[in-house]
């Protein structure tokens, strides 16, 4: 007797179907899992006999040999707990019981309760592919992906009468959309430079350096980026959704960008993914589609931050680990203040520096070439004058994000936000004579890499979209190396 049920892994964030394959022959009675499970499956099989008896079925005799396909691909967690059990009634029945319409994932209690877990999400992305159901908890909150059908259950016994269409499968609850609490850029006193720096890399994702003294606004000014930054489309907010659960944390979908600020305590792993086992996502990926925020820069460890070098230039990065090579994504904006030198008051009007020579270099060695090369915009603010302190407030954040949004709007007709924008497309927007003579001039000036260069141009052409004009002149690209901190 044989039976096969489909459930699902997330393999990093992608969900992956997974065949439970079941065989209840004659002979010794057992019970045996193979297909690469770890501890909490392999205990699964003492959960599973429970449940099934205490649900009123009886547990087949005999040798029971289950098979989590495919084979070579590592299988974690008490999400096979349901998709096991019915697998195992169905081989039992003899064909008269199945469950080929169904995507069922579920942790079960010894009562045979059916609880929640976090591939839920992952398992409706598989149903919706596989043109099935997704059965899981009635305690679920999970958030529908496109036209995927859930049926929620609250025991064992309901998801058998469930798909034996003897009962309306119960709803499950979807979350809550959350809204993320934002200084208001309104409230951000002068700063007039790192307000036009903010407005550009909101409206073009653009990396961003702020630099200046205690007490400047660096950190209310990274704070107040998710308040201009345009609302996440369904697709984007579905693949935060993923990540989060790869991550085994919750994250409700939300229009508003995720914004995350590790502390400089932060382990490598933490930052960038890791973990024994599957790997899991770090900060990084937690980011994906939003903001990281390093602040405090200069007191991250040289090898986090030369860790980051690759995902923010090519919007993911690869974990390798024995059980698995895992690709995350991580196509974030990347925001970071520092202080000027360890004690900050490195060039400050008013206050002197107390640093020695030899203690300002190891901070600012930290920072690499390399790494400061990949911030689009460097800004380096000062003291605020106490006039600023009593002044009125500034633009608010509503009025800044119309015209990111707009500039975003033209960027999606290109087909690439600008931070991305390359070959014949960044070539053509930064072709007029004027604007190659500007970059030209400054290729020599300030001594840009290639890779300055193209910084250069794509801030350029956001510039361009922030007024509405097609192409790049020699204005955008003075404001480009302005904000870049080459003039």
């Amino acid at each position: 007797m044989y039976s096969s049920v489909t459930s699902c892994a997330l393999v990093g964030v992608e969900p992956r179907p997974v065949r439970i394959e079941t065989t209840v022959s004659g002979g010794r009675a057992g019970f045996v899992i193979v297909g690469l499970p770890d501890t909490a499956i392999r205990e699964s099989r003492e959960r599973v006999k429970a449940a099934i008896r205490q649900s009123g079925f009886r547990f087949p005799r005999g040798q029971v040999v289950v098979n989590l396909s495919p084979a070579d691909l590592p299988k974690v967690g008490a999400t096979y707990d349901l998709p096991i059990a019915l697998s195992v009634l169905a081989a039992a029945s003899d064909r008269s019981l199945v469950f080929d319409e169904y995507v069922p994932v579920g942790e079960l209690s010894l009562h045979g309760r059916v609880r929640p877990v976090r591939a839920a999400l992952g398992a409706t992305v598989v149903a919706q592919q596989e043109r099935k159901t997704c059965l899981l908890s009635s305690d679920t909150v999970v958030a529908m992906c496109g036209d995927s059908k859930v049926a929620g259950v609250a025991t064992l016994r309901e998801a058998v009468e469930v798909a034996q269409g003897r009962r309306v499968p119960e709803s499950v609850r979807e979350p809550e959309v959350g809204v993320l609490q934002s200084p208001d850029l309104g409230d951000v006193r002068d700063q007039h430079l790192a307000r036009r720096a903010l407005e550009v890399a909101a409206a073009g994702a653009h990396h961003l350096l702020l630099i200046g003294p205690p007490g400047a606004g660096k950190t209310m000014l990274a704070r107040c980026l998710p308040s201009i930054l345009p609302p996440l489309d369904g697709e984007r907010q579905r693949d935060v959704a993923l990540v989060w659960a790869a991550a085994g944390a919750e994250r409700a979908p939300s229009p508003e960008p995720p914004f995350r600020a590790p502390h400089h305590s932060s382990s490598l792993a933490a930052l960038v993914g890791g973990g024994s086992g599957l790997p899991t996502p770090g900060e990084v990926s937690k980011a994906h589609h939003g903001v990281l925020f390093l602040d405090e820069l200069g007191e991250f460890p040289t090898s986090i931050l030369d860790a980051l070098r690759q995902p923010i230039e090519d919007g993911y990065l690869t974990v390798s680990r024995q059980a698995a090579s895992v690709r995350f994504p991580a196509r974030l904006q990347l925001i970071a203040a520092s202080n000027p030198c360890p004690c900050g008051y490195l060039g400050d009007r008013i206050k002197a520096c107390v640093c020695t020579d030899a203690r300002r270099d190891r901070y600012t060695a930290r920072l690499s070439g390399p790494l400061l090369d990949r911030f689009d915009m460097r800004i380096h603010l000062v003291r605020l004058r106490p006039s600023a302190l009593v002044g009125g407030r500034g633009e608010p954040s509503a009025a800044v994000r119309e015209r990111v949004v707009a500039a975003r709007r033209r960027q999606r007709a290109r087909g690439s936000l600008n931070s991305t924008l390359a070959g014949a497309s960044l070539d053509e927007m930064t072709a007029g004579a004027d604007a190659r003579e500007a970059l030209a001039a400054a290729a020599e000036s300030a001594k840009l890499t290639a890779r300055g260069w193209d910084r250069v141009r794509r801030v350029a052409c956001t510039i361009a979209d922030l007024e509405g004009v097609d192409t790049v002149d020699a204005s955008h690209i003075a404001e480009a190396l302005l904000l870049r901190g080459e003039t």
